[in-house]
């Protein structure tokens, strides 16, 4: 069984995303006006109305940076504050499944360079997450592919399956929120973690497991 985690609400209990822009403001990295649409994408994602491209668009904001600045930023953000803000719960069952020989790995719509910090406390690799475009050693502002929202995250996840040989049946799934359904049928064993009203109806219909961690 391959264990996928979902990483925001799931594995930590606030946005990664949320994090590194509280360490790249207080870096100077990025201003306020920069990220203003966030509050209003956040409600339209709470509505059940989200911009399934919003991820594409909002990454603009950071072409011109430097890489390894990127990277220093989202280090310091880890250390400072997603290290704090992994569930006990979530640390305990991602280890025990590591000690058990299980495979691990998350799908996020958080990018490459803010997951990275996460899969080396776990001593994992080779996660899916959205990934920043960079030439000459600096963003470009733009994704390389498509993000992991909603679907896109299933369609990722598929593709990774054929890659090393897997099914679908043998994937068990772990998500906080409803954008993450169609992942969730996919998958052989679904699990829903700390779920929204929207998951959670879903998941007693159809007798998903639920899981809170805290």
């Amino acid at each position: 069984m391959v264990h996928i985690f979902d990483v925001d609400h799931t594995v930590i209990d606030k946005s990664s995303a949320w994090h590194f822009l509280r360490e790249a403001m207080a870096d100077g990295l990025i201003r306020p006006w920069q990220i203003r649409r966030l509050p209003f994408e956040w409600v339209k994602y709470k509505l059940g109305r989200p911009d399934m491209d919003f991820i594409e668009k909002a990454v603009i904001f950071l072409a011109g940076i430097e890489e390894k600045t990127l990277e220093r930023v989202a280090d310091a953000a880890f250390e400072k504050r997603v290290k704090q803000d992994i569930y006990p719960g979530a640390r305990r069952l991602i280890t025990e499944l590591i000690e058990k020989g299980e495979k691990v790995i998350f799908a996020t719509t958080s990018f490459h360079i803010l997951i990275r910090p996460l899969e080396r406390f776990f001593g994992i690799e080779g996660s899916l997450a959205c990934e920043l475009e960079f030439a000459g050693g600096k963003a470009t502002g733009r994704l390389v592919g498509a993000s992991l929202l909603g679907p896109k995250k299933k369609a990722a996840v598929r593709e990774w399956l054929e890659r090393n040989g897997l099914h679908p049946e043998e994937v068990c799934f772990y998500s906080d929120s409803y954008i993450n359904i169609p992942m969730l049928e996919f998958c052989g064993r679904p699990v829903a973690v700390n779920p929204d009203r929207v998951l959670a109806r879903k998941a007693k219909k159809h007798g998903w497991e639920i899981i809170h961690f805290h």
